[in-house]
């Protein structure tokens, strides 16, 4: 299972919220909500994340045996 909960950990630590990604940076409410519950992505949602966060993908999602 990939899970994003680094991703709330980056977030935080670049000081950037939910409120800034939908208004600023165009992700929808939609995926935001999708990332909370753990679910599937796209490939370019994740590259248009690390973008905005100027991060890599092991900052933001981990893969984890279920």
């Amino acid at each position: 299972m990939i899970r994003f909960d680094k991703l709330w950990k980056t977030m935080e630590k670049k000081n950037i919220s939910t409120y800034q990604l939908r208004e600023q940076c165009g992700i929808d409410s939609k995926t935001i909500r999708r990332l909370r519950a753990n679910e599937n992505m796209e490939t370019k949602t994740l590259d248009k994340l690390c973008t905005i966060l100027d991060c890599r993908l092991e900052d933001i999602a981990e893969f984890t045996k279920e």
